[in-house]
């Protein structure tokens, strides 16, 4: 077997790690479920790449997410669900049904009437999948007609926070502004206060999921992704704390010994620093 740039080559790759006798023993272990987090770590690596601007490794990350899509299939046409080439037929039937503005009548559509058309097929996609399942006697939980039930679960909490709520919206079901989320912030903060007086554990953690969920609300209401925000802050602090790091080794003092004092001395001077970049 020798590299190649042909899909059906990775694909032969595949199942040759999956046959049993021959294959790898670590592959023929591996599971739907086992491989599920994998998938969604490769997704946040592909993102990780594009964000430091790193070419080369956004095509090595792609080709990583895209071996999870040929593993999952893989297990799927093992157990006679489908095959790859279903994945493809089924992504290929889906874009060339929501853009009819592009591959049927509909030409010429502004972007916000290409937008309604996207979210009525949706609409409709969902409608006739329950109608199917229904018939096989697959679905029959209520929660499944929800306009929420198509927002997976396993989505990190703050990003399934903001769809959620942006789903939601779409029916009425939302403040009208973001001061009113934010006197809605002010009051869940109000409440963690409280629960910390009475130290209730239980309360305080319901409390502070409140305030989170709100606040992702309020992401949502100044049109910033509350996820890429949270991960630029999560770097700012990775760099601002390196600095601490690296202005304490130059003392030849050891971080773990370094004082509150000195280490908000460094941090302030990190802030600064990054205020002038600005």
């Amino acid at each position: 077997m020798q590299p190649s740039k042909n899909i059906k080559d990775l694909i032969a790759i595949m199942a040759a790690l999956r046959t049993p006798g021959t294959g790898c023993p670590w592959d023929l272990e591996q599971s739907f479920e086992t491989i599920a987090p994998y998938t969604i770590e490769e997704a946040y690596e592909v993102v990780d790449a594009i964000e430091r601007g790193d070419i080369s490794d956004l095509r090595d990350e792609l080709g990583d997410l895209l071996l999870q899509v040929v593993f999952h299939a893989r297990l799927a046409e093992e157990q006679g669900s489908f095959q790859f080439d279903d994945v493809v037929h089924a992504i290929t039937t889906k874009l060339i049904r929501r853009h009819p503005h592009v591959f049927g009548h509909l030409k010429e559509l502004k972007p916000d009437a290409v937008k309604a058309l996207w979210a009525e097929i949706k609409s409709q996609e969902k409608a006739e999948k329950l109608a199917e399942k229904r018939a096989a006697g697959i679905g029959a939980d209520p929660a499944a007609s929800s306009i929420l039930a198509d927002i997976p679960h396993n989505l990190p909490a703050l990003i399934r926070a903001e769809k959620l709520q942006s789903k939601a919206s779409k029916v009425g079901f939302d403040w009208h502004s973001a001061h009113l989320v934010l006197d809605k912030i002010r009051e869940e903060t109000n409440e963690i206060e409280e629960a910390l007086a009475k130290n209730d554990a239980k309360n305080i953690e319901e409390e502070i999921g409140d305030l989170l969920f709100v606040v992702a609300n309020l992401a949502r209401h100044l049109s910033v992704n509350p996820e890429d925000a949270l991960r630029k802050e999560n770097l700012k602090f990775i760099r601002r704390f390196n600095y601490i790091e690296e202005n304490i080794k130059a003392l030849d003092n050891d971080i773990k010994s370094a004082s509150l004092e000195e280490m908000e001395r460094f941090w302030n001077e990190a802030r600064q620093a990054d205020k002038l970049k600005i």
